[in-house]
């Protein structure tokens, strides 16, 4: 489990594909300390294993159902990609209880700038769109976020200036691809 409040920006530094298979090498700082082997780490808000670290980096393996429903496998060299480590019991929890487990790709359809924030709308299937309520939890990226408005193929979310700072989303514009996990209590509370 995570809390979506992201420790760092990390970028690949290395991707070894085969056909349903990715090896991935990232660069990071402050997510290596006290890492280990079989650690779970959170990579754009994509649960992973921590196979492999040196003191510059670490390397996960993604599987074909990771790289079909996220965008891990759109990244390339010196992509920038969120980071966090896995929450410990004696942990805050600062965002919200994030699984790491992507439920789909959305598509940033619109980001409208002000002084004190930004709005992103971001087009999701409906078979996702019916799990985000206003007010409700999201994670995008791997961040924790709260849903603005939530419309049927679409939500909003607005990003104080130090998220965008911190965060991949400070680089994000319309077209682009990103992670979308929806708030576990949704999805059981259907079920």
């Amino acid at each position: 489990m995570f809390t979506g409040i992201v420790e760092e920006v990390g970028h690949i530094s290395g991707i070894q594909k085969r056909s349903g298979y990715q090896l991935t090498t990232v660069a990071a700082g402050c997510v290596l300390e006290d890492l280990k082997v079989g650690d779970s780490i959170c990579v754009s808000g994509a649960c992973h294993t921590a196979v492999s670290f040196d003191a510059v980096g670490f390397t996960v393996e993604s599987v074909n159902e990771t790289l079909q429903r996220t965008t891990i496998g759109r990244l390339r060299n010196g992509s920038r990609v969120n980071l966090e480590r896995s929450l410990r019991l004696s942990d805050r929890l600062g965002g919200h209880l994030v699984a790491g487990h992507v439920d789909g790709i959305g598509q940033v359809l619109q980001r409208q700038e002000s002084p004190d924030n930004v709005v992103f709308r971001i087009g999701v299937p409906q078979a996702l769109s019916r799990y985000l309520a206003e007010k409700g939890s999201v994670a995008i990226d791997g961040i924790s976020l709260t849903v603005a408005s939530a419309g049927e193929q679409d939500f909003s979310v607005s990003l104080i200036p130090h998220t965008l700072s911190v965060t991949t989303m400070g680089e994000r514009q319309p077209g682009d691809a990103v992670n979308v996990e929806v708030d576990t209590i949704a999805r059981y509370v259907e079920r």
